[in-house]
């Protein structure tokens, strides 16, 4: 297991950026310490240790739903490390839309996915 937390809420435009309307649908982690303004646009989850860095290849769950990563942008491992952040954008592209971002092939997240209490893991 390279990474192992647990959602604890979201905030309220946290599930804004999956609109099907939207070019690049995308969600925000955060550690469940995030500034306020950060908050309010992210699913937050406990403090957790990266064990060892995300790569294409690997897979990652988010509540029941699992994923393949398909890309790991160049400051994603380092933002996951110190604050456990990163974009997670629902494509299954194999260049990173962003640095911080983490590309997944699969089915976009809903809300029930991400419930407090559901897991995010990578391995």
């Amino acid at each position: 297991m390279k990474y192992d937390v647990t959602i604890t809420g979201l905030g309220d435009m946290a599930l804004d950026f999956l609109d099907p309307a939207m070019k690049m649908r995308f969600a925000i982690l955060f550690d469940d310490d995030a500034p306020a303004e950060l908050a309010e646009l992210s699913i937050l989850h406990t403090k957790g240790e990266l064990t060892e860095a995300p790569a294409p290849g690997d897979t990652m769950k988010i509540g029941e739903k699992t994923y393949k990563i398909t890309a790991v942008g160049n400051e994603a491992i380092q933002t996951l490390t110190n604050m456990g952040h990163c974009t997670l954008a629902f494509t299954a592209d194999t260049e990173p839309h962003r640095p911080g971002c983490i590309n997944l092939d699969g089915e976009v997240i809903t809300e029930a996915d991400v419930a407090a209490g559901s897991v995010i893991q990578i391995f």
